[in-house]
């Protein structure tokens, strides 16, 4: 129930007027967003390298209302590569399409998005493209796959919770496509998202048994302990290397955990959010866990 009304928060206006206005809730969010300034973004990726992680940098920000906003959010994602290559940085950009106008023009979205996959190839570097909400499943996907055709500096997030996302995995691996698996953070309807824990995890194992076979380099994104020794088990059992994928997490997110899998010899990325929209994001990372809930609260009501 908690969850489902953190998730309806999250795109409410008024409660993001608050919550971002509030500078309590200001610095909680630090927790989990590097900061609202690529800056800020670029100063903790330089702290996960030192620490042997690799990052992806990520503009928080979706659903844009017109297009001067998709262009400026292109732009943005332009200047975070040559930011990265300035800065010798290891790491690559996460992006999501309704900040490039998905919802205003498909054909100018699909133009902006070969525009920031260009810019990768020419430095030899990589975007991923985040998945949003199952109404916009089919659309991300096509978008990817168009733009896939001209380089193949361009992947895409994938969702465990989904139903439709076996079949999905099926058509981007036969097309060579470099996937996230994540389980997904949005709230969806029974006949379309599976409702069960038990059966998104065991969707996650299946998934992720289908594409670290593939010689691909996957990313297998999750905080999860089981997800994670299942992970290992099926590398090892099926002579896998530990440099074949990666491991990815999010900012601010078990960071024990992540230092460990770095000492055990795995390759660690961390995603990190930063920008001044940073509330669906921060309400998602509040809704996945009851420990991040009570975190807020303690605070909230301390101030």
């Amino acid at each position: 129930m908690m969850r489902a009304i953190l998730l309806k928060l999250s795109n409410s206006h008024g409660m993001a007027r608050w919550v971002t206005s509030h500078k309590t809730t200001r610095r909680m969010s630090q927790r989990f967003v590097a900061g609202e300034s690529l800056d800020q973004a670029v100063a903790a990726a330089r702290v996960c390298n030192a620490d042997g992680m690799r990052v992806s940098l990520d503009l928080l920000g979706e659903s844009v209302t017109n297009v001067a906003e998709a262009r400026a959010a292109r732009d943005a994602y332009l200047g975070i590569f040559d930011r990265i290559a300035q800065e010798k940085l290891d790491g690559n950009v996460s992006m999501k399409l309704t900040q490039l106008g998905l919802d205003l023009d498909l054909e100018l979205c699909q133009g902006m998005v070969e525009e920031i996959a260009a810019r990768a190839t020419s430095y030899g570097n990589f975007v991923r493209v985040d998945m949003e909400a199952s109404a916009y499943t089919q659309r991300t996907i096509d978008v990817v796959k168009r733009v896939r055709a001209k380089t193949s500096s361009i992947g895409v997030v994938v969702q465990s919770y989904l139903r439709r996302t076996e079949n999905d995995v099926k058509d981007l691996l036969a097309l060579g496509c470099r996937l996230r698996l994540c389980k997904g953070a949005y709230k969806e309807a029974a006949d379309v998202a599976f409702p069960a824990k038990a059966d998104v995890d065991a969707n996650y194992v299946s998934l992720m048994k289908m594409m670290l076979p593939s010689g691909i380099y996957h990313g297998i994104a999750t905080h999860d302990p089981k997800m994670i020794a299942a992970t290992e088990q099926f590398v090892a059992e099926h002579g896998i290397g530990k440099d074949k994928f990666e491991f990815q997490m999010l900012y601010g997110i078990r960071t024990d955990l992540q230092k460990d899998l770095v000492k055990r010899g795995y390759n660690l990325r961390v995603y990190i959010p930063y920008g001044k929209d940073w509330f669906p994001y921060f309400m998602r990372r509040l809704a996945e866990r009851p420990a991040n809930m009570m975190f807020f609260a303690k605070n909230l009501f301390r101030s």
